[in-house]
């Protein structure tokens, strides 16, 4: 059986497989050479990302260097003790788990770490495992404590004074309806046009329920593989698949008591689809490598752009699923339906941007008209896009009408190019096109709108003859 002490054979295994931001991070203080070079290598071989010091001061440098899960901590270090470096650690607010390795234990010591809230206190001659056990532990711990402060930061961050703006016959007919689904504690299932508000709208479900002040979580379900997204929603156990160094807590057991948003929720694949059906019908999950369930409570909310009654049809989604999150079937009004709310939007985004850093700018009554016979088929977002590009790119303080014309026009143009596939050089080709024939062959101005050098605006044109 290996014990750590003074004298202990040095032992350096090969360094684990696991890499990259993923991996634990504990530092070694330990004075003497070879049981240090041990300690390097058995954390090495469990995939810790390992920093040494080898007296005091060494490690209150590297403190303040590093992020740290663990600091495994000699007493008996030169030129600092290791209750000095610990103090000075609490007196910093670091709340970095400790360990305490030490070969002269006394009672004074050990009730001074444990004022100083040490993890535990190990006396050598040890026995590895024991060690190794105990920093993992302690490591899980810091991870755990690192992620509940993540989410409490999550959850104490003030709500935006306007979620949903304006005023049209339309809207208010939507936030009334938000109202009611916000106190029913029922699933809903958004639905909407790409960029016409929909996490606006789940977030101001949310803002409004009595969950409001519990977890409030989102994943977004088409932007990772199935893999990812199980063990993103449900967890995982330390050594449930490679690279899995650490316990983690999945969304739905971190959401407990409050709300989960599943966005873009008909891309989850079908087998995806069954877990989570599962998991909301038991009201339980069980982490990836684990045998306990563990119990939650919580309100899902959900949001997909596409053609829901089309993808049951198809068999892409789930009947069963379907019918569990469509308590609350909710559909967010197009922006080209609320027209009478351009001129309030433009002015919230306008005011926005300019808190922002960018110089404001103001739309002529010819030029609002402009914006408000468009039908924005990217809806609201695409609104956000054309104001900020004016406020980026506009000489004077005032768009004319003109101004939005041109803007429109070559909006029009990459969504056109976008419907039929154009190849990328045909299409930029067909937009500096557009904007020239725009500005009646004005190169100067077109450079303006389009946000390129002169130069590089004719470069470009001669090129496409």
């Amino acid at each position: 059986m290996q014990r750590l002490h003074a004298d202990a054979e040095v032992f350096v295994a090969p360094p684990g497989e696991d890499a990259g931001a993923g991996r634990r991070r504990i530092l070694v203080a330990e004075d003497d050479a070879s049981l240090r070079r041990m300690l390097v290598g058995e954390f090495a071989r469990l995939g810790y990302e390992v920093q040494v010091a080898g007296d005091g001061l060494e490690a209150a440098s590297a403190l303040q260097r590093r992020d740290l899960d663990v600091v495994l901590l000699d007493l008996r270090l030169p030129r600092r003790s290791g209750i000095e470096v610990l103090k000075g650690m609490r007196a910093d607010g670091d709340e970095t788990e400790v360990v305490i390795l030490t070969g002269c234990a006394d009672t004074d010591s050990a009730v001074q770490a444990t004022r100083l809230h040490a993890h535990d206190y190990l006396t050598k001659p040890v026995r590895i495992e024991k060690v190794l056990e105990v920093v993992n532990r302690a490591a899980d711990r810091s991870r755990l404590r690192r992620e509940d402060r993540s989410l409490r930061r999550a959850i104490s961050q003030p709500a935006p004074e306007r979620l949903l703006v304006g005023r049209s016959r339309a809207l208010e007919s939507f936030k009334a309806l938000l109202d009611r689904a916000a106190w029913s504690d029922s699933p809903v299932l958004m639905h909407g046009e790409s960029g016409s508000g929909k996490e606006l709208a789940i977030r101001y479900i949310q803002r409004h329920s009595p969950r409001r002040d519990m977890p409030f979580l989102a994943v977004n379900c088409g932007a990772l593989p199935d893999e990812l997204l199980e063990s993103e929603l449900f967890g995982h156990e330390r050594g449930a698949f490679t690279g899995a160094t650490a316990q983690k807590r999945g969304l739905v057991e971190l959401a407990h008591a409050g709300t989960l948003f599943l966005d873009e929720v008909a891309e989850m694949s079908p087998a995806m689809q069954i877990k989570l059906l599962r998991a909301l019908d038991l009201g339980e999950i069980r982490r990836l490598g684990s045998t306990r369930t563990v119990q939650v409570d919580l309100r899902v909310l959900a949001a997909t752009n596409k053609d829901i009654a089309s993808e049951l049809r198809a068999g892409r989604f789930r009947q069963e699923l379907y019918y569990r999150l469509a308590v609350i079937v909710l559909h967010v009004p197009p922006l080209r339906e609320r027209a009478e709310d351009v001129p309030g939007l433009t002015e919230h985004f306008v005011g926005l941007l300019s808190s922002r850093g960018h110089p404001p700018v103001s739309f002529a009554p010819d030029a609002m008209e402009e914006l408000c016979r468009y039908t924005w088929p990217g809806n609201v977002r695409e609104l956000k896009n054309i104001v900020e590009r004016f406020m980026a790119l506009s000489v004077g303080k005032q768009i004319s009408a003109t101004d939005v014309r041109q803007h429109l026009a070559a909006a029009q143009v990459v969504g056109e190019a976008q419907e039929t596939w154009l190849p990328l050089r045909e299409m930029e080709q067909r937009y500096i096109a557009k904007v020239l024939q725009r500005t009646g062959g004005n190169r100067v101005q077109a450079a303006r709108i389009l946000g390129v050098d002169p130069k590089t605006l004719y470069n470009k044109a001669r090129a496409a003859r």
